[in-house]
């Protein structure tokens, strides 16, 4: 199956923002609303400063599919939120975190973001297992400069310097 990886159009928001509450809440249980989560509310206002961007994977007939985000928490220095691929198209067989992950990565070497940061949870296995393939190192809490917008539900952090 094809999709296509474009930065995050406004019409997307509503249907977007049911994907990932679902894969959150109903998925795996985690304990979050919309409206805890500004990201979601508004991703172009509050990812789109500095080096940031939105970017949302859709299948052919425009349906979103999966999403990431950049945000830049201060110079050199980047934060991956929001990503998420629907369940039906995880898997190296689909490509469409991988093709995430790449369409970040360049675009934050672009911008001149020497370190990217995440968080996750310890529940999403499988995810944590993707960052690492692709180079992220875990890192305690702790080593997480103040910059970094730690999310209360976070309880595994990942670094890569590119």
């Amino acid at each position: 199956m094809t999709f296509e990886v474009h930065p995050f159009r406004a019409a997307e928001r509503d249907v977007l923002a049911s994907m990932i509450l679902g894969i959150q809440t109903g998925e795996f249980g985690v304990d979050v609303t919309l409206e805890g989560q500004p990201d979601l509310l508004d991703p172009a206002a509050f990812f789109r400063k500095g080096a940031g961007e939105f970017w949302v994977a859709c299948d052919p007939d425009g349906t979103p599919i999966g999403s990431i985000g950049l945000l830049e928490c201060a110079p050199g220095l980047g934060a991956i939120r929001k990503m998420f691929v629907r369940a039906d198209r995880r898997g190296r067989e689909f490509g469409v975190a991988q093709t995430l992950l790449e369409t970040l990565i360049a675009h934050a070497k672009r911008e001149g973001i020497s370190t990217l940061l995440l968080g996750t949870v310890e529940i999403l296995k499988a995810a944590r297992r993707f960052y690492e393939r692709n180079g992220f190192r875990e890192i305690p809490a702790d080593d997480l400069p103040p910059a970094f917008p730690r999310m209360k539900v976070d309880t595994h952090f990942y670094r890569m310097d590119l």
